[in-house]
């Protein structure tokens, strides 16, 4: 018992405890700590610092028109131990006729006493809202960062995929949070795909499908095709956990943000009688560049970027959807296929999918069957707040 009361004094020692966010000093120390939390991970990889700033930025970032947060420092001994942001995401409320809250953006060293403070924090925000659940994290929303790597700690992240500290996991249990939902990253490279099991599955849903074309996203009429990718991600995705209707708006800020890095080898649209029925994006995976810079583009980030750029090998399917009435009938695999083929002959050698709902047991079975290996897992919790 002596020791157990020891270890909580030891704890607290010189906490100065959890702060709301809201000068210009303290944001910039909230967008800080990961770089000094994770500066000796060697996988981990500093995200621009520029895009990082965009995530919390209420004026700028047009998830903030449909939602609010607020940003909480925990401090001991002068330096910052932890950070999380309260998010009351009305769009998910709305949608789902509830009045949950989420919590994102968390980072915390391993101590039990202030990840509770920080999750109290956030409890306490939303609950002043009316929230009656906790959930996340989203970082901040449905298109950005989320959930919490509980696995697969010895790989790089891939692009706009997180990464976490191998004890969040039992933080956050411990802080009262349970499972709500996996998620799934798997692996695909050109040794282990099963280009056979393509070939017949395209051959198949061509019977099938004979008007069925796959075509490359056009840049050059890029607010067609982003209206296109807007229409059918919400369709295509409306009964899946966590979703809610994603403001064209929220679309169009991610895609002029994806645009300069968008390859047109492996981001594909499909057309069943010149009508729009499902699109697969996959992203060059600019972490393989992001790794070698200090998550600043100026002064000589610019220029790490446009050398190394042209030796990314790797890509990672970000976004992809399929209209409800064209779901469980191949168009998936083939849209895989299509950006593998020639995903390949651009010099991508390996491509992660991911991330995959842990219940989506369709789009599990065809990425298995092709070859693809699970190698890390994201999870999301919830909690009611009484």
């Amino acid at each position: 018992m002596e020791n157990i009361i020891e270890e909580k004094r030891e704890a607290v020692k010189d906490l100065q405890g959890v702060s709301y966010v809201s000068t210009e000093e303290e944001r910039n120390a909230f967008l800080e700590f990961p770089y000094q939390h994770y500066a000796d991970d060697p996988v981990w990889v500093p995200p621009l610092k520029m895009q990082q700033k965009d995530l919390i930025d209420t004026q700028k970032n047009p998830f903030y028109k449909d939602a609010d947060i607020a940003m909480f420092l925990a401090t001991r001994n002068g330096d910052v131990v932890g950070r999380v942001a309260a998010i009351h995401n009305h769009a998910y409320n709305r949608y789902n006729k509830t009045n949950a809250g989420f919590f994102g953006f968390f980072e915390c060293i391993d101590n039990q006493m202030i990840a509770d403070l920080l999750f109290k924090v956030v409890r306490d925000w939303l609950k002043d809202r009316g929230c009656n659940k906790l959930l996340g994290p989203m970082s901040p929303g449905l298109l950005d960062e989320i959930g919490i790597q509980i696995d697969g700690f010895e790989y790089r992240p891939a692009i706009m995929m997180p990464h976490s500290k191998p004890w969040y996991d039992r933080l956050i249990n411990k802080a009262g949070l349970v499972k709500e939902m996996d998620l799934f990253a798997y692996k695909v490279d050109k040794d282990t795909v099963a280009m056979d099991r393509m070939d017949r599955a395209y051959n198949i849903v061509k019977q099938r499908l004979p008007n069925l074309t796959i075509r490359p996203v056009n840049l050059r009429k890029f607010k067609r095709e982003t209206k296109i990718i807007h229409e059918i991600f919400n369709k295509a995705w409306e009964k899946n956990w966590g979703f809610y209707e994603v403001d064209k708006e929220v679309i169009d800020h991610l895609a002029k943000e994806l645009r300069q890095i968008i390859d047109t080898n492996i981001a594909h649209i499909a057309e069943v009688d010149g009508k729009p029925v499902a699109f697969s994006i996959s992203l060059p995976d600019y972490n393989q560049v992001f790794d070698k810079m200090d998550g600043t583009l100026f002064p000589t980030g610019i220029f790490k970027l446009l050398w190394h750029r042209r030796k990314i090998d790797s890509a990672r399917t970000a976004l992809m959807g399929v209209l409800p009435e064209f779901q469980g009938r191949g168009i998936y695999a083939l849209l895989v296929r299509e950006s593998i083929i020639h995903g390949l002959k651009r010099g991508f050698t390996s491509a992660e999918l991911g991330w995959l709902l842990e219940t989506n047991d369709n789009i599990l079975r065809v990425v298995e069957k092709i070859g693809g290996r699970r190698e890390k897992t994201y999870r999301l919790y919830g909690m009611d707040i009484i």
